[in-house]
């Protein structure tokens, strides 16, 4: 039971894995590859051509053995006739000479079939080769394949009685292992029996002394390799060998090659399907868990979804992971950011207009032109200061877009800084606070860098008036505010430090000065400042890749001499 259980959950396993469209396609994509190399092997290779001018070299060979054993051993002897020798000097190379024209009382000089029955058994048997010994005429005196060695029967394999045809797909799988659909283009062979031997082409030219191949097909589309050979004694052709291989013989080494070809392919097939099976394995589930994760998360679900974690591996699939763990972590980060800047939002605004809502039921039922003007007062005052909050909130809140779309230009640090003291300087704010700037300069003998960063001008300019600003207002009158320019000493990039002469900033304000709508300015009145300009710029200055923090300066007594802002940017690669 416990095994049915397990190969029905490997079966579910298996089949859910398959129904993935890449796996799929990754298995098939691989089979495909490999099918198409066997069908190249199988089409293109040369073993084919070779096993047939291989198998015409042995029947050569062997058939000039047997034709030389003939004319030696079994030929009519030479004393029955006369010949001229002087004729027989006069033949050009490859001539022969013809007993006809010496024989004076008619006598048919051939080949001795009584001798040849044996040896021809004896050369022949061993090699599972037919062979035929026609005399100079053509006429058939002995075959291999004859029941008697002086027998003209034949004795030929028939197909069993009653055998259906093929089908024809059989039939074609059939030829497509035996190779033989290159046949048709080979002549037909034909066995003629007892006909006379001069039909076969071969035949005639070994009768008129060349040795001759063919390459045939039969009836049953197998392939026949013949042979002819002259059998000559003293320069005479007495006679002619032809040797032919069995039907089928080529085409069966020709199957076994191609039937261990397709062994191979198939547990070759089997092998890739497995490896197949677990890269696609090591590919597609683990899409699949960070598609479905990925779903999960755009459904928006309650509770805060993890993508799966697969940064341990070092490929595209890590990387693509990592890239979708940060994205949503940036999202939830987002989203939970944008939770409370609503919620702070609500508060800050319910603040004034709580204030306002007071004023103005209370304003009716004042019974004197003091309450009312002072009530009024207090209404023109959380009106201006609900502007501000709603201004100051409507730039925050595009801000992300706005770095978002934007394009990052190179910007001149020095000249930008160099401008906004400038134009601080010129504008009159009666408290008589002057800003000063200092750029470093390169040490000398160093090439002169310039001082660029990427980034966008406007609001790297907003970072820098809202420090410069502030800087002014915790400053005496008279007093002043320090920028320095200067190239950071552990990273590549700019400082930016902006000093006051203020109080400087208590010790567990240090961060919470840089959090939404917070303000500590003892002199000042409530609601004259929305408490997003240190917010804002934090959020600047990190969409640039930077960092800014405050500190206090502090004297060796260890008194504070005021506020220090410190903003660091990268430099432009």
């Amino acid at each position: 039971m416990r095994r049915l259980v397990a190969l029905r959950a490997f079966v579910r396993r298996f089949v859910s894995r398959f129904s993935s469209s890449l796996t799929r396609r990754i298995v098939f994509l691989n089979l495909g590859g490999l099918f198409a190399l066997l069908v190249g092997f199988l089409y293109l290779n040369q073993f084919r051509q070779g096993l047939i001018d291989a198998r015409i070299q042995s029947l050569a060979t062997q058939a000039q053995i047997i034709s030389a054993a003939i004319a030696s051993s079994a030929t009519v002897e030479a004393d029955a006739i006369t010949i001229d020798p002087e004729k027989l000097l006069k033949l050009a190379p490859g001539q022969s000479y013809g007993l006809e024209q010496e024989s004076e009382s008619g006598l048919e000089f051939s080949i001795n079939p009584d001798r040849v029955g044996p040896l021809l058994r004896r050369l022949v048997s061993p090699t599972k080769t037919a062979a035929r010994i026609y005399d100079r005429d053509g006429y058939l005196l002995l075959d291999s394949r004859s029941v008697a060695a002086r027998s003209n029967i034949l004795r030929n394999e028939l197909p069993p009685p009653g055998q259906e045809e093929a089908p024809r797909w059989l039939e074609g799988l059939r030829n497509f292992f035996h190779g033989r659909f290159n046949t048709e283009r080979l002549p037909l062979y034909k066995d003629i029996g007892v006909a006379n031997g001069r039909l076969y082409p071969e035949v005639a030219a070994a009768l008129d002394g060349q040795e001759k191949s063919l390459v045939r097909v039969n009836g049953l589309g197998e392939t026949v390799v013949t042979v002819a050979e002259p059998i000559q004694r003293f320069r005479t052709v007495r006679g002619a060998l032809l040797l032919s291989t069995r039907g089928g013989e080529i085409d069966d080494a020709i199957a076994s090659e191609r039937r261990a070809m397709v062994r191979i392919f198939l547990v070759s097939a089997a092998v890739m399907f497995l490896l197949s099976a677990a890269l696609a394995g090591t590919i597609a589930e683990p899409i699949r868990r960070l598609a479905e994760a990925a779903d999960r998360v755009r459904r928006g679900v309650k509770s805060r979804q993890e993508i799966p974690d697969f940064t341990g591996r070092n490929d595209e699939i890590g990387h693509l992971s990592g890239a979708l763990r940060d994205m949503t972590r940036a999202l939830f980060n987002r989203m939970e950011a944008i939770e409370r800047f609503a919620a702070d939002v609500a508060h800050e605004l319910k603040n004034p207009l709580t204030s306002l809502r007071s004023a103005v039921e209370t304003l009716p039922i004042a019974r004197t032109d003091e309450s009312r003007a002072r009530l009024l007062e207090v209404i023109h005052h959380d009106v201006r200061r609900l502007d501000r909050l709603i201004s100051d909130i409507s730039d925050a809140s595009r801000l992300d877009a706005e770095l978002a779309r934007g394009d990052r230009d190179p910007i001149d640090i020095a000249q930008l800084a160099r401008g906004l003291v400038e134009v601080a300087n010129q504008v009159e704010r009666g408290d008589r606070v002057k800003a000063r700037i200092a750029v470093e300069a390169d040490p000398p003998g160093g090439a002169r860098r310039p001082w660029l960063v990427l980034g966008h001008d406007s609001r790297l300019g907003q970072v820098l008036n809202n420090l410069i600003d502030n800087a002014r207002t915790f400053s005496e009158p008279g007093g002043e505010v320090r920028v320095v320019l200067r190239r950071a000493r552990e990273r590549a990039g700019f400082e930016i430090v902006v000093d006051d002469d203020g109080p400087g900033v208590p010790a567990h304000a240090l961060e919470r000065i840089f959090e939404r709508f917070y303000t500590d300015r003892p002199n000042q009145s409530f609601g004259q400042n929305s408490g997003l300009g240190l917010s804002i710029s934090r959020q600047i200055v990190e969409a640039h890749g930077g960092t800014i923090h405050a500190e206090n300066r502090v004297d060796d007594a260890g008194r504070t001499l005021g506020a220090r802002f410190v903003v660091f940017l990268p430099a432009a690669a």
